[in-house]
């Protein structure tokens, strides 16, 4: 794992130079010029070097029915998902490749994935992420989801007399399966961690998420969630709390500087003062809050308010892709119809450390990932700036983060260890991995969903359709 990258072009402040970077057993050791060379050598001329980015938030089994759900909104479109989700343990490997693979193509060197268990086999499901991503050697952040509430928990009651069926197991019987795949596979020097990660408020008892705060306080664990998605949500908060979600988690004492939340659509001023004062993370997935109809979360208001923010792609069916650079795209210059005062924008070079050092901070990383810097583990992207959708020459991260980056990623390294090599996989046989999707898989349209067409109709009421 000793390298050192030659003449690669790394920002700096006033622009860009060009710079050897030395890493020796996976430890970026030295930055700067004419460097001898330590191990392999690597050229980086012509190529931009840049920290990984973090894809901060998706459901990597959820790549088995992109493209197939109709335009619905969240509590809808989960409903046709649950409906048709049947998975075995097979397809939960091939699809933790599968969006490792999307992810490290578009720049990201981490992956949380809010991992969707099969019932009765949720420890082999994770078991199985596992394997797939030690294959795959990216940085995995499994975060199982869990919930103690059944779905229609989810939806607002609204002035119906809606019963809420009760969940299938008892809250501690699922916090002990969750602290069992804590026990077994949080290995962080491994690359594998294992993050507390109640699905939200709309289908999680405060009994789970004060279980997952001890556990995360015994473990040294970070916290993860959903958090005010859409606005039917946020009318169920008022509902169950008589207040809004973001004050009741700080109130039972779910925020803090290593909770990641992703969405956060519906918050108001006093919510967005309580995420900066928990110093609580925002996981912007502007795709699936575009997809689903979920709206626009106020980015820049956190922003401005101090809150750190960084972006993911969500699930492969609510976004129906894993392309991260787009996911940051969009997440950029969406917000520019949001505020007409320019001078508050993302810009390119905001964007790419949001991408990397605002994911690792969300982790509590920042000391060991998401920046080049001297002492932080190489978990490192060279782009290539000859390639035709980052020509012709002008602003190499201008044209990376607004642009429309195609094969741009040359080589890839986490923890030191190489992934990628001129835009070849080194871990994984791609054509084996694109075969055994093709052929567990078949073309397709999808009949009414039983789900929605049960729920729909109380959902409608609910938001006044």
């Amino acid at each position: 794992m000793n390298f050192t990258i030659k003449q690669a072009l790394i920002p700096v402040t006033e622009g860009y130079t060009t710079l050897d970077v030395q890493i020796v057993d996976g430890i970026i050791t030295a930055i700067g010029e004419n460097l001898d060379v330590i191990g392999t050598k690597i050229n980086g001329k012509n190529k931009l070097l840049l920290p990984g980015f973090f894809n901060a938030h998706t459901h990597s089994s959820e790549m088995w029915q992109r493209g197939i759900i109709p335009p619905l909104p969240l509590e809808l479109w989960i409903a046709n998902l649950y409906d048709f989700t049947p998975l075995d343990t097979e397809q939960i490997y091939l699809s933790a490749l599968g969006t490792g693979v999307e992810t490290l193509l578009s720049g990201g060197t981490s992956v949380v994935d809010h991992l969707v268990l099969i019932p009765g086999k949720e420890l082999e499901t994770i078991t199985t992420a596992v394997h797939a991503y030690q294959k795959l050697k990216i940085r995995a952040f499994i975060a199982p989801l869990i919930h103690d509430e059944s779905l229609s928990a989810s939806l607002p009651k609204g002035k119906s007399l809606l019963q809420y069926q009760s969940y299938f197991r008892p809250t501690a019987e699922t916090l002990a399966i969750l602290e069992e795949a804590i026990i077994k596979f949080h290995r962080p020097e491994a690359g594998i961690n294992i993050l507390v990660a109640p699905t939200g408020i709309q289908l999680c008892t405060d009994a789970l998420f004060n279980g997952c705060s001890e556990l995360s306080n015994r473990y040294h664990l970070c916290r993860h969630a959903h958090l005010l998605e859409t606005k039917s949500q946020e009318k169920l908060a008022q509902e169950k709390y008589g207040c809004s979600a973001v004050e009741h988690l700080h109130e039972i004492g779910f925020l803090n500087e290593k909770t990641s939340l992703a969405h956060c659509v519906w918050l108001n001023d006093t919510d967005i003062n309580i995420l900066a004062q928990t110093k609580s993370t925002v996981v912007h997935n502007p795709l699936s809050n575009l997809r689903l109809g979920s709206g626009i979360a106020p980015i820049l208001k956190y922003l401005q308010a101090g809150v750190n923010v960084t972006f993911a792609c969500d699930g492969a069916c609510s976004n129906d892709g894993q392309d991260l650079l787009e996911a940051i795209k969009i997440g950029s210059i969406l917000h520019n119809v949001t505020d007409f005062d320019y001078q508050t924008w993302i810009n390119p070079r905001q964007a790419v450390e949001m991408a990397s050092l605002g994911g690792a901070k969300g982790l509590g990383l920042e000391q060991q990932l998401g920046s080049l810097t001297v002492g932080k583990k190489a978990d490192l992207v060279l782009y290539d700036l000859q390639s035709l959708s980052l020509l012709p020459r002008t602003d190499p991260i201008g044209l990376l983060i607004l642009g429309r980056p195609v094969n741009a990623v040359n080589c890839v390294w986490v923890n030191g260890e190489q992934i990628i090599d001129n835009g070849q996989f080194t871990t994984v046989d791609i054509e084996q991995l694109k075969t055994e999707l093709f052929n567990r898989s078949q073309w397709q349209i999808r009949g009414a969903s039983p789900s929605v067409e049960q729920i729909e109709s109380h959902y409608r009421q609910v938001m006044g359709l």
